[in-house]
């Protein structure tokens, strides 16, 4: 299950931008890592840079970081899943234990968390299906195949631009499509089955085994020099834009109280599902930092497959030309399955908040016929979709982040308040050593949001304050536990 959910569309896609950045033109404060200017502040310097660094093959040691938090927030998380009787998601955990303030901040924070997740998975999709026309032979017109935003901008093959960097006159056609696509396919209730997801994790492995298998071949040594470009700013930068693509293990969590034995269960099925993903991320990161200078992956929305092609033209290399093919199969397959999830997900986050009346009855309407929350997810499937078709994988990645890191501070939080204010409560399963897992599950996320830019904690704030606003307004009124003033 958790393998199933992790191995998606960052393995192809954000892959790119964590290894690359997200470079800018000139130096900004709004546009540079917190951790920079921190460490600027601390040497009495700005600290600004042009943009968000790239890890660079240093990513390795990111994706290794990442794993770390992963794992301690993982086991926050599963203690408050075996506190609550019933599934869900982080949203629903809060409510039950640590009240409705909390459970607004998480839920609305979760909305935001899943849009920007699916956006940038439908940029990478929407990069994909335009290398498979490309493969055979369809060359269509870039101004609908790509972002109506491109920081760098975007060039051929052979470096020259395409289009100059910022706003262009087009729209990506493909991933606007495919999201409402699948968004029609929710409404008429599409229920994924254990068998179908089953191949179809064997099919992004083995899409994944045989881009490194066939790729170690064609390795320049050269490209790993400097194997650190941007030093620990990198590293944090990298660690924090793929973080997203990590938290699968959630599902692993929300699962403790189908566990014979949770106490050994869970944490075998987070940390087996964190060390089998960080070793097949460790075997692309690594092999695709060999195959092109890490510079060129930047803004690229299917880095894996792109390589592929680059190094298909080599001599001796014709081989890749199939092995692009295996791995856009894979890929598209891997991302059209993600899209899916997150959006099913989304629509379930929106419909729990109305079911309990801090959002307007209609988002738990369900359709008479087909028996889904119909009109959230239509709105889920277009406050996603147009997005999708006008900004960069790096750029929607970034709010993603930051989003699910600052949920999964709230929950590490929730874990020790819980042991503060109810220690007696039955938990299906603990947290080992005490308070210390929870401290450094929070000390290591904010870590890792410090490696965001100043710009994404601004656009952050703002949503969380729109969010309060809403709750105080609106939502605390409609609730069942609302008192009057």
């Amino acid at each position: 299950m958790g393998v199933g959910i992790v191995i998606g569309s960052g393995i192809f896609t954000v892959i790119g931008t964590a290894i690359g950045g997200n470079p800018a033109q000139t130096v900004k404060i709004s546009e540079s890592p917190v951790i920079d200017l921190i460490v600027g502040l601390l040497h009495h310097t700005s600290g600004a840079v042009a943009g968000r660094p790239g890890a660079g093959p240093v990513l390795v040691v990111s994706l290794v970081l990442v794993a770390i938090v992963c794992a301690l927030t993982g086991l926050c998380y599963a203690e408050l899943a075996s506190m609550i009787p019933i599934a869900g998601s982080a949203y629903t955990y809060s409510y039950a234990t640590m009240g409705e303030l909390v459970a607004w901040i998480i839920g609305w924070d979760l909305i935001l968390e899943y849009a920007f997740a699916n956006m940038s998975v439908s940029v990478g999709f929407a990069a994909h299906l335009v290398d498979a026309l490309d493969w055979f032979g369809l060359r269509l017109s870039p101004k609908w195949l790509a972002p109506a935003y491109l920081p760098l901008g975007l060039q051929d093959l052979a470096g020259k631009d395409i289009y100059g960097p910022g706003w262009h006159h087009g729209f990506d056609i493909p991933a606007f499509l495919i999201v409402l696509f699948l968004t029609v396919l929710l409404v008429l209730g599409i229920r994924e089955s254990s068998r179908t997801n089953n191949a179809m994790v064997l099919i992004k492995i083995a899409a994944i085994l045989t881009f490194v298998f066939f790729g170690m071949s064609f390795i320049h040594p050269r490209y790993y020099h400097p194997f650190s470009p941007n030093g620990w700013s990198g590293i944090l930068a990298g660690g924090s834009i793929i973080f997203f693509t990590y938290i699968g293990f959630d599902a692993v969590s929300t699962a403790s109280e189908e566990c014979k034995k949770p106490q050994r269960d869970v944490p075998i099925g987070i940390i087996a599902t964190l060390i089998v993903c960080t070793i097949l991320y460790i075997g692309v990161a690594a092999t695709l930092t060999g195959l092109v200078p890490w510079q060129s992956v930047a803004g690229d929305g299917a880095p894996v497959v792109n390589a592929l092609k680059r190094v298909a033209l080599e001599p001796g290399a014709h081989r890749l030309h199939w092995v692009r093919l295996a791995v856009l199969f894979g890929a598209i397959l891997g991302m059209i399955s993600s899209i899916l999830v997150g959006q099913y997900g989304q629509a379930r986050i929106w419909f729990a908040m109305s079911r309990d009346r801090l959002l307007p009855d209609k988002f738990s309407a369900v359709h008479k016929r087909f028996r889904t929350p119909w009109f959230a997810t239509v709105v889920a499937g277009i406050l996603v979709a147009i997005p999708s078709g006008l900004f960069d994988v790096g750029t929607l990645a970034e709010m993603s982040n930051i989003g699910t890191l600052f949920a999964f501070v709230l929950v590490s939080i929730g874990v020790l308040v819980l042991r503060a204010k109810d220690p007696h409560r039955h938990r299906g399963f603990r947290v080992p050593f005490g308070p210390v897992v929870p401290v450094l599950s929070i000390a290591f996320c904010l870590l890792l949001m410090a490696g965001l830019p100043v710009r994404t904690w601004e656009r952050f704030f703002i949503w969380l304050v729109i969010g309060l606003v809403v709750y105080y307004f609106y939502s605390r009124k409609r609730s069942e536990f609302y008192q009057g003033e």
